[in-house]
């Protein structure tokens, strides 16, 4: 079965004793994915509240039901079909969820990143389902062409929009926002302008918003454009952009942050943002 081993000190939450309990195969899918789950202030294991200061090594199987800022969240791993592609990803839903974000990595990241992982549980934690998948396959990630291929990237994020709101997903109807980091900024902007019906909002941190080029005049969705005072090259790149958006924008510069939101709180006032702005317009 897939899964996570959960390290760390403390008695062993489970209710099996550790001799019973398999370890997860860590080059697996399911245990990359499921990693993120360390960033949980607290999970509900087996029924059993954990806090991290007590976990001790634990099998927590995929599509576990966990327990974070007082809300059920069903998290479970999909595979989203692409062309000849099949590109894994990360499905997680609040039992109160009021919309669905769909992120779109960077340059030389993944559905792994750690940055969009922590901003996803904080989105989760105000109630707003997450998806996180991988835009390229490993072999298309090692061609520098396909990292920077605005055309492939926005295909692949549109295929994965249109794949969570489908009514299979149980999520029927809620409404979708778009949450892309350097070139998936650009990406996530050409997909508002291609589904200008179906997206609500759109959310860049950090963003390359100038790779979308004049497709930036046709987005609709309420824009919100983070980023760092200390990544100059970026913010002229993002103001230049800024202007051309035509519907509801926003422009935020988050005073004393780099490129990668690194320093104390930058990262938090990211999700705080984004959660704002998705909230407000779903």
């Amino acid at each position: 079965m897939p899964g996570v081993w959960f390290p760390g000190p403390g008695p062993p939450p489970c209710g099996a004793p550790v001799e019973d309990v398999q370890p997860a195969t860590t080059t697996s899918d399911a245990a990359k994915t499921a990693r993120s789950l360390l960033s949980l202030p607290a999970a509900v294991l087996n029924g059993l509240t954990v806090s991290p200061d007590h976990l001790r090594p634990c099998w927590v199987p995929a599509g576990v039901r966990l327990w974070f800022a007082w809300k059920v969240i069903e998290m479970d791993e999909i595979q989203i079909a692409s062309g000849r592609s099949s590109l894994p990803g990360e499905f997680t839903v609040p039992s109160d969820a009021a919309g669905i974000a769909v992120f779109a990595h960077g340059s030389g990241s993944s559905r792994l990143s750690p940055r969009n992982v922590a901003v996803a549980r904080a989105l989760n934690g105000r109630g707003i389902a997450t998806l996180l998948f991988d835009l390229l396959t490993p072999a298309e990630a090692d061609d520098r062409g396909n990292v920077f291929d605005v055309d492939l990237l926005s295909d692949r994020l549109e295929t994965a929009t249109r794949w969570a709101m489908t009514p299979e997903r149980g999520t029927a109807g809620l409404p979708v926002g778009l949450f892309g980091a350097s070139t998936g900024a650009a990406a996530a902007l050409v997909v508002a302008a291609r589904l200008p019906e179906g997206i609500e909002a759109v959310v860049s941190r950090g963003g390359r918003p100038d790779l979308a080029g004049t497709v930036l005049e046709e987005v609709a969705a309420p824009t919100l454009l983070i980023v760092g005072s200390e990544d100059p090259v970026v913010v002229e790149v993002n103001r230049e952009a800024f202007r051309s958006l035509r519907g509801e924008k926003r422009l935020e510069v988050i005073p004393g942050a780099g490129h990668l939101f690194e320093e104390p709180g930058a990262l938090e006032r990211v999700a705080g943002l984004a959660a704002d702005w998705f909230l407000r317009h779903f």
